[in-house]
């Protein structure tokens, strides 16, 4: 399975922060868009108040391994940037997957 398109460009940030939907709990912050093109694309931000670069990779690895789990939930038509707050930092997986299906849901991607 391949994997999602990730969001590189600065004008593709700032459509999101422009047009796009935000939700958030304790844990992340959700930005989303939905987008006429034939895939979804995700981005990550984790910001060094999560702590050093071990904790910050182990969260975006968490996030990663989580986007894949509802992949299929997920679709296409798609731009997310998910934002981690410092909290996610201590956050068990199990936290951070009921975090991020509660944001798909109460988005309407999905979850």
């Amino acid at each position: 399975m391949p994997a999602f398109s990730a969001l590189r460009r600065k004008a593709d940030f700032d459509a999101l922060g422009r047009r796009g939907s935000v939700r958030s709990t304790r844990l992340l912050v959700l930005r989303s868009l939905r987008t006429d093109r034939p895939e979804t694309r995700i981005g990550m931000s984790t910001p060094k108040s999560l702590g050093g670069a071990v904790q910050r990779n182990r969260v975006r690895r968490r996030l990663r391994e989580l986007i894949r789990e509802r992949r299929d939930a997920l679709g296409v038509g798609w731009d997310l940037l998910l934002i981690a707050r410092p909290e996610a930092g201590t956050a068990s997986y199990a936290e951070l997957r009921e975090a991020l299906g509660s944001l798909l849901q109460r988005s309407g991607i999905g979850g």
